[in-house]
């Protein structure tokens, strides 16, 4: 799957990418607009696109002022298609999400980072995925013991540590989880797959975990309360 336009996954036409645009915007758009928002295309190919998508009815074109916009529209049949192409990136992490809430035990955080998570990778691209899990017997310790605050129940709590097969389950299901999602998109995935005291040793390190921090899509299920303060301050 190209990262940077998903709806060549269903259509090379550039009418698949245009209509994700408008799907997606909240706006009347100008050709100026639609063509700054697409991954290719020139703006005389977006005009001749937006011509066509108005003559078939799944685009309105209207004046505004001075300027000639468009919008989606969305009494059309065949809207609810422009906007399946519009979320095809974020069904990617709903999906990663809903998965990683059937572990056990589950991911304390989880993210896409790098190119799929600033969608500006190509065809070939990997997937990259972070996964914290939580203590296993023989994980490294922290430098000092750190606390994330729990705001849901308003004490201090740290993951639980996972004893007996689990730590195997979690390989078995990190190994799945790859080829999973090469079924769902074509690409290949590289996940970092570190302990929860390796995060919070090095999260706030360069490199990599430069990275995340600035480009992350949180995909932590939304049953693990403590995944979203993982960023959070320390005391």
């Amino acid at each position: 799957m190209d990262l940077r336009d998903p709806t060549q996954a269903v259509t090379s036409s550039l009418d698949g990418t245009v209509l994700a645009v408008l799907a997606a915007s909240g706006t009347p758009l100008t050709v100026g607009e639609v063509a700054a928002q697409t991954a290719w295309g020139s703006e005389i190919g977006v005009r001749k696109c937006l011509s066509r998508l108005v003559e078939q009815g799944t685009v309105i074109a209207m004046e505004m002022g001075r300027n000639r916009v468009h919008v989606l529209n969305r009494d059309h049949i065949a809207a609810p298609v422009a906007q399946g192409l519009a979320d095809l990136r974020t069904e990617l992490f709903a999906r990663l999400r809903r998965e990683l809430d059937k572990w056990r035990p589950r991911p304390h955080y989880a993210c896409v980072f790098g190119s799929a998570a600033r969608g500006d990778g190509g065809p070939q691209s990997d997937i990259d995925l972070l996964l914290v899990h939580v203590p296993f017997p023989g994980d490294p310790k922290p430098p000092r013991q750190k606390r994330i605050r729990d705001k849901a129940v308003q004490v201090w709590t740290e993951p639980p540590p996972a004893t007996g097969s689990l730590p195997k389950k979690w390989e078995r299901s990190v190994d799945e989880l790859r080829d999973k999602i090469r079924l769902w998109t074509g690409n290949r995935t590289q996940i970092v797959d570190i302990s929860w005291a390796e995060w919070l040793t090095y999260r706030n390190e360069d490199g990599v975990f430069a990275d995340i921090a600035r480009d992350a899509v949180d995909v932590t299920p939304k049953s693990t309360s403590v995944g979203e303060y993982l960023f959070g301050s320390e005391t």
